[in-house]
């Protein structure tokens, strides 16, 4: 152990000694000396949302002027305090609201003189008790009563390979006035003799494991009124997201029914156990948001010197006007009594009523109005602390797996819910999986292929015909009574029919072959007044057909569904007939018997569109030559932009022969500048200087063509420019 370590240890041990026990919760604490009794409020209902946040119900009777509390986690305390609504109906009201709050452990670090942060080193703490009283022990010797001056590390280079260590040194100035210097072992211990001191550092060690605790928060109400009253606490809380999971399950002596079983996994982590809950699953998202409510909020506030140079004498300041006479005693006294009004108008509307379990049973899918509804919450209606709101059940028969009235779906918005009818206990920490739903639906076994993936799939074609949504989710397959594979599930709405692939088909193989094609052009326009000028577009009719060639090497018959994409501006042939139109894509349905082959012709007919605009910078003499091919009724109008186009691109050409040229001119002229400089005052020189005049004037007469070339260059453009501006071209086909 490190000497410095030691010492920390042991100045520890010596505050522990008069620490007292971590305190309870303030308001608990004090309820408990005074004998008064706190209820703690249940949790009556939770909806959990898909996007991580719960809705939670506590609902309880009171009696008279009563304590209740309710228990979160600090994690929770910052959404409860955005969000708690409290009502207590029969004429009560609330008197007030308190929890246990939590001041930055730095915030209350400064209240103490030892000036030490949250995280301190032996160093750190003898620094905080420079000045003071202590008594300082060695194991085999007396001690030392004196004030510790300082503590200083010195690096020292020990044994034959003059290793270097630190050692930690204190400095004490005795009661007699001798100066010691003593070396911290591990055999020596530091005692403060003030008592005020040792109070610091025990202060100071209770903070420091204050932070440790279990972050359990007591929400505490007082509740005024008179005689029995019901008490009603909701809010919001984050909570783990609840998934979904389904099983479907072909039976062997069925080909065309599947068992869809559905269930919901939830997780409850927060300061209550849910007993006997009514628990509802919503598979939407509500907008929701964290702010740190439950944190002291501290703002730097900007220092300002004292002012020491103006000196002024007292003075005196006219009265201001009198105020406007007050309201008549009658009308003061009516505002005083307002909120006690409006308290027993909640009462009055009875709007919150104690739903038992029930042993009825209904399946329903409620269509959900925005007008106003009674109760409170999402079982009931209103829209108080996150309610949601309903209507009137519609009844109908599920399978005899889940026994009828065992959940309910509601729609609202763009949400549906699942409502359990019986209660379900899941206490704090724990997890659950509850049923949701169990349909036999029309299910067909299919194989899936598709030009985006390499190998064919095995898929159920799953129709929903039940009055229930399927909320997004993994599945497993069963088929004759063995595992078939896994997929995922999207959201199912009654009605809707989907392609759930689970495996692959390796017996499968489709091959396609392009038939003859079509392509025609009907149209071009380029028309300057919508603001485009230059831009030609052009509209071609289009024909084809491609046939799919579909083997089964296996010893069942299939039934393969092909996925093919759908053009947006083509639609199929009357003869060509898909088995579903999806928004991207058409489906269609090949039945293929064992070690056989089939075949599919798919033909479309349409029209596909291109645009590319006129650019003078650009060479698009070709593209420009190919459209007047395509279409010589263009060739008056646009051979003039391409002849223009091609005097421009040879006007480039020509610049770039001039830089190369300029570009040796200059290399020359360098060359013969070096020659002359060496040979200056020598009779050869002068055949360089005629060199170099020659190269001067050949430089000069390039630089002057080029610039010449680049203005005829930046006309020939900006002419090109001014001439799209006013092309124009309607064609069609027709002539008309």
């Amino acid at each position: 152990m490190r000497p410095a370590v030691a010492i920390l240890f042991a100045l520890t041990a010596v505050a522990a000694t008069a620490q007292t026990p971590s305190k309870a919760p303030a308001l608990v604490a004090k309820a408990a000396e005074s004998g008064e009794a706190i209820h703690q409020l249940p949790v009556h209902q939770v909806v959990l949302y898909k996007n991580g946040i719960g809705y939670f119900e506590h609902l309880g009777s009171v009696a008279g002027n009563q304590r209740v509390a309710i228990d979160f986690t600090s994690s929770q305390l910052n959404d409860v305090l955005q969000s708690i609504t409290i009502l207590d109906d029969n004429g009560g009201r609330i008197g007030g609201v308190n929890y246990n709050s939590t001041t930055p452990l730095a915030e209350q670090l400064k209240s103490l003189s030892l000036a030490m942060s949250d995280d301190p080193n032996s160093t750190e703490l003898f620094q905080a008790l420079r000045g003071q009283r202590v008594e300082v022990t060695a194991a085999p010797g007396g001690s030392i009563t004196g004030r510790l001056m300082s503590i200083e590390t010195k690096s020292e280079k020990i044994g034959p390979n003059n290793a270097t260590v630190d050692r930690s040194y204190l400095t004490i100035v005795a009661t007699g006035g001798a100066v010691r210097v003593i070396e911290l072992t591990p055999t020596l211990s530091v005692r403060p003799l003030d008592a005020s001191l040792q109070s610091q550092l025990d202060r100071y060690l209770e903070l420091l494991s204050s932070t440790h605790s279990t972050g359990l928060r007591h929400l505490t109400l007082d509740t005024l009124g008179q005689g029995p009253r019901k008490l009603h606490v909701s809010y919001i809380s984050e909570v783990p997201v609840w998934k979904s999971t389904y099983r479907i399950v072909f039976p062997k002596d069925s080909t065309d029914k599947a068992i869809l079983q559905g269930w919901a996994v939830v997780d409850n982590t927060i300061g209550s156990d849910w007993d006997n809950v009514q628990l509802s699953l919503v598979a939407g998202a509500p907008q929701s948001f964290i702010q740190p409510l439950s944190q002291p909020l501290y703002l730097r506030r900007p220092e300002v010197a004292i002012s020491t140079t103006a000196q002024t004498t007292p003075q005196t300041h006219e009265a201001a006007d009198m105020p406007e006479p007050a309201l008549p005693q009658e009308n003061a006294s009516s505002a005083r009594v307002q909120p006690q009004m409006i308290n027993n108008q909640l009462a009055k509307t009875d709007r919150f009523k104690d739903s038992s379990a029930s042993e009825s049973v209904t399946v329903s899918a409620d269509v959900v109005g925005s007008g106003s509804g009674s109760g409170f919450g999402p079982g009931s209606g209103g829209n108080v602390g996150g309610g949601l709101y309903r209507v009137g059940h519609g009844v109908y028969a599920p399978t005899a797996a889940i026994r009828e009235g065992d959940v309910s779906t509601n729609k609202f918005d763009d949400f549906f819910e699942y409502s359990l009818a019986q209660p379900v206990t899941i206490h704090k920490n724990e997890s659950a999986m509850v049923p949701i739903l169990q349909e036999n639906l029309p299910g067909e076994q299919v194989t899936l292929w598709s030009q985006n993936e390499a190998v064919p799939f095995r898929a159920v074609w799953l129709e929903n015909t039940s009055k229930l949504t399927f909320d997004r989710g993994s599945f497993s397959i069963f088929e004759a009574g063995v595992f078939a594979g896994q997929g995922l599930l999207d959201p199912i709405h009654p009605g809707e029919k989907r392609l759930l692939s689970y495996a692959a088909d390796q017996a499968v193989h489709v091959r396609d072959t392009k038939d003859d094609s079509k392509r025609e052009i009907r149209e071009v326009h380029i028309n300057p007044r919508q603001g485009n000028p230059g831009l030609i577009q052009k509209k071609y009719a289009v024909e084809g057909s491609s046939t799919y060639a579909v083997s089964n090497s296996a010893d069942e018959p299939r039934v393969v569904v092909l996925e093919l994409p759908r053009h947006p501006n083509r639609s199929l042939t009357p003869e060509t007939k898909p088995a579903e139109t999806a928004p991207s894509l058409y489906r269609f349905r090949v039945p293929v018997a064992a070690h056989q082959s089939a075949s599919q012709l798919v033909a479309d007919e349409g029209y596909d569109y291109q645009a590319w605009r006129i650019d003078a910078d650009q060479d698009q003499v070709g593209e420009l030559q190919s459209l007047t091919e395509e279409v010589p009724a263009l060739l008056d109008k646009l051979k003039p932009i391409y002849m223009a186009q091609h005097q421009i691109n040879e006007m480039k050409a020509q610049l770039r022969d001039l830089d190369q040229k300029a570009e040796a001119l200059t290399k020359d002229e360098a060359r013969a500048r070096e020659n002359l400089t060496a040979l200056k005052g020598n009779d050869v020189a002068r055949r360089f200087v005629d060199e170099l005049n020659r190269a001067e004037d050949d430089l000069q007469s390039t630089r002057k063509q080029a610039a010449d070339l680049k203005e005829k260059e930046k006309s020939a453009v900006e002419s090109l420019r001014q001439t799209l501006l006013t092309l124009e071209i309607d064609w069609n086909s027709t002539g008309k």
